[in-house]
């Protein structure tokens, strides 16, 4: 099987329902949806190539436990940033497109930095060709992102912007308790 094809189905399953496509509702519940799935695009290229460099060896020098506990932290403040409410009405807000585009690639870069995705990418990277193993990686990840923004406008217009929040702010909750608790007991 080719290895971009290989690398496209790994991630794209792995990221189904995964902390990155809460992160990516999250997002789409407050932004417009074409520099929320940039964002995403630059992140998941940026943090897979160098998961691609990197190889394996990335696997074995990052402590699981530490990375548990700093992913359950990092979420329990995504949950807190989701849940605080805009003074503004349901509208997604108007930031420039430009910052946008920055502050979610900014957001997933620290958000997926050490996940399964990343390490996946990085063991299939020691063992596949390179570039169609980080090409596969990113765009299993962006078309994940993608269905998740996609229905999440479509959703947004027929669902309070506030529900979306609580929503997510609880996946990122409970998602942060789960890692913590991880982290804790092993």
């Amino acid at each position: 099987m080719p290895d971009a094809l290989v690398a496209f189905g790994l991630v794209f399953l792995a990221e189904l329902g995964d902390k990155s496509m809460l992160l990516a509702i999250a997002l789409a519940a407050r932004y417009r949806p074409w520099p929320v799935l940039g964002g995403i695009a630059i992140a998941a290229s940026l943090m897979l190539g160098a998961a691609t460099l990197a190889g394996a060896a990335l696997g074995t020098a990052l402590p699981e436990r530490a990375l548990a506990i700093g992913g359950g932290l990092l979420f329990l403040g995504f949950g807190i940033w989701t849940l605080r409410a805009d003074d503004e009405d349901d509208q997604p807000r108007e930031l420039p497109s430009r910052s946008v585009l920055i502050g979610v690639t900014l957001a997933f870069l620290v958000a997926e930095f050490g996940d399964k995705t990343m390490l996946a990418t990085a063991t299939l990277a020691a063992t596949r060709a390179p570039v169609p193993t980080w090409l596969g990686a990113s765009l299993g990840m962006i078309l994940a992102s993608g269905i998740a923004i996609t229905i999440t406008h479509l959703l947004g217009s027929r669902l309070h912007q506030r529900t979306l929040q609580l929503a997510a702010a609880g996946g990122f909750l409970l998602f942060g308790l789960l890692l913590l608790l991880e982290g804790i007991v092993s």
